[in-house]
């Protein structure tokens, strides 16, 4: 074979590893009962597609030759190790020449990796690791990275969460109706972490990752494709109203820009425009929860074209419905906010002082950053530099930092 063919073959396996892969490791998974053996079982059905497809060609379903070949590698390899046991009947949608009888199966393998992940048995930290390891493709030392934990104990976590879905037999599906709400809450939650820590990154350099965030809209893409419940779009449509502000939130030297301080034609009109359908959609049906209500504040943002037209009458309003189904301190703080900027910055400082008073949110720097903001807008110097100074204190991320550092250099003058 000429070099240029073969480059091409090539250029076309490195393309479906990025698009397949995951696809592929999800099917082996149901097929082979186990994720190192099915991880195994992916990389040696790309190394064989790279040795045969240059001589073959490449397959009409790629994929499915995918599955195909992975599966019957494993079997052989377990086979030989002498450890074969009941996997001959496993892949009923599989035949012996590798065609694939129902992609939707296949879509369905995706989603049932999901809620495997993210099975309620497992510690948050443990569904969001193995999400991001097993549904995402991401390296270990990639999610080590992105959540300041050393590589041996991330990859300790993925071992001992692989471990308790095998041993407690946990199974590899999408749960019945009647058990589904409780498992779609795990999901839901590992995603939006995932976002969150990409959105604004607990700490390092940046404010923002991309690639975290990016992942975590994947998902839920794909969930409300698969799974169109009412709380998965309006998770979905949260996350694009808040990523539709991405690039008006810091200058181009990646310092912080307050919502109210940005500038909103950078703002991704198609986003917010899919966000906000989704919202109507989600609230049309009544069978919405917090993260819905959530995305309404965010599609109130959205909708006003310059700051001073925000609709804050309605966004309290929201506070207070979200506050009923899903109260939280960080509700309750955020909802304080609102009432500053509606109805004053002495009328937001005294529910924000009340929370602090009760011993809640005490290390939580958001809560003093923004005392500090409405103790400097009523003029409150001292006051102001006090709950700036503690919220420098509990900050680990750079550009936060610098903002603070920032208000704190104004205050002086």
């Amino acid at each position: 074979m000429n070099d240029s063919k073969a480059n091409n073959v090539r250029e076309t396996v490195d393309s479906l590893y990025r698009t397949e892969a995951r696809r592929v490791f999800a099917t082996l998974i149901r097929l082979l009962g186990d994720f190192d053996l099915a991880e195994e079982a992916l990389h040696d059905a790309f190394r064989a597609a790279l040795e045969q497809w240059p001589r073959d060609g490449v397959p009409a379903n790629p994929r499915a030759w995918l599955v195909s070949t992975g599966r019957f590698k494993a079997i052989d390899g377990m086979r030989r190790r002498a450890r074969f046991t009941e996997l001959d009947d496993a892949a009923e949608f599989v035949d012996d020449k590798g065609d694939v009888s129902d992609d939707e199966s296949i879509e369905d393998d995706r989603l049932r990796l999901i809620f495997t992940c993210c099975h309620p048995s497992l510690s948050p930290d443990a569904q969001v690791a193995l999400t991001l390891r097993e549904v995402c493709g991401l390296t270990t030392e990639e999610i080590a990275r992105a959540y300041l934990t050393a590589p041996s104990t991330l990859a300790q976590r993925i071992v001992r969460a692989k471990a308790k879905i095998r041993d407690a037999r946990i199974p590899y599906e999408v749960p019945s109706r009647a058990d589904l709400t409780p498992r779609l809450d795990s999901v839901l939650r590992a995603i939006y972490l995932v976002f969150n820590e990409g959105y604004s990154a607990s700490a390092g350099a940046a404010l923002t990752r991309h690639d975290l965030s990016g992942e975590a809209i994947r998902l839920a893409r794909l969930l409300v494709e698969l799974l169109p419940e009412p709380e998965a779009a309006g998770l979905l449509a949260l996350m694009l109203l808040h990523e539709s502000r991405r690039t008006a939130r810091t200058t181009a030297a990646g310092d912080v820009i307050l919502l109210d301080e940005q500038d909103r034609s950078l703002w991704n009109r198609a986003l917010i425009a899919e966000g906000v359908a989704l919202v109507e959609r989600s609230l049309a049906s009544r069978r919405f929860g917090p993260y819905t209500l959530q995305a309404a504040i965010s599609a109130v943002h959205a909708e006003a074209r310059v700051a001073a037209e925000t609709d804050w009458t309605q966004i309290i309003a929201l506070y207070d419905a979200l506050m009923r189904i899903d109260p939280s301190p960080v509700v309750e703080l955020n909802r304080a906010v609102a009432v500053a900027m509606g109805d004053g910055p002495a009328a937001g400082l005294a529910l924000i002082d009340a929370i602090l008073a009760r011993g809640e949110l005490t290390d939580y720097q958001h809560a003093h950053a923004a005392r500090a903001e409405l103790q400097r807008r009523l003029g409150n110097t001292a006051q102001a530099k006090s709950s700036y100074e503690a919220a420098l204190a509990l900050t680990r991320q750079d550009p936060e930092r610098r903002f603070l550092q920032g208000r704190l250099a104004g205050l002086k003058k």
